[in-house]
């Protein structure tokens, strides 16, 4: 095959023509992904805040219910405690699992581009074989 063969292919060629959709079909999604990304962190942001004004708002219209009422709202300093021990313990779990959650896609991001790295390996060498395998096959010419 000649330089110019190799440079432009055949574009009746079922691996170019194969070739050209897969890289279009992936270079739309890679365009995708930020779009996507930003999508799913601007909902996420929203659903924290209203879920944060729902819960204030409950606590501002309950308090104004307990004054009008007259209800006593203090409480033993006993119960004080555990209310906000049990705070400090939600708070350091959510952050454990937050450390846990972020290791593992860590780990799962290290696992692809290993696996990526691999199959790069593996397709040169299997390029190597053929290649070898085609050299013994194939007619010398003197």
């Amino acid at each position: 095959m000649s330089n110019t063969a190799q440079s432009t292919p055949n574009q009746k060629d079922v691996f170019a023509v194969y070739q050209q959709n897969v890289d279009k079909y992936f270079s739309g999604i890679k365009q995708s992904v930020p779009r996507y990304h930003q999508s799913v962190t601007n909902v996420q942001q929203e659903y924290l805040d209203a879920v944060e004004n729902v819960i204030n708002s409950t606590i501002a219209l309950q308090k104004d219910y307990a004054t009008k009422a007259g209800i006593t709202t203090n409480i033993p300093s006993a119960v004080l405690k555990v209310i906000r021990d049990t705070t400090e313990e939600v708070v350091k779990a959510y952050d454990v699992q937050n450390k846990v959650t972020l290791a593992a896609i860590d780990s799962t991001q290290q696992n692809i581009k290993t696996f990526n790295e691999n199959t790069k390996a593996f397709a040169d060498l299997n390029k190597n074989i053929i290649q070898s395998w085609m050299s013994t096959f194939t007619p010398k010419t003197n």
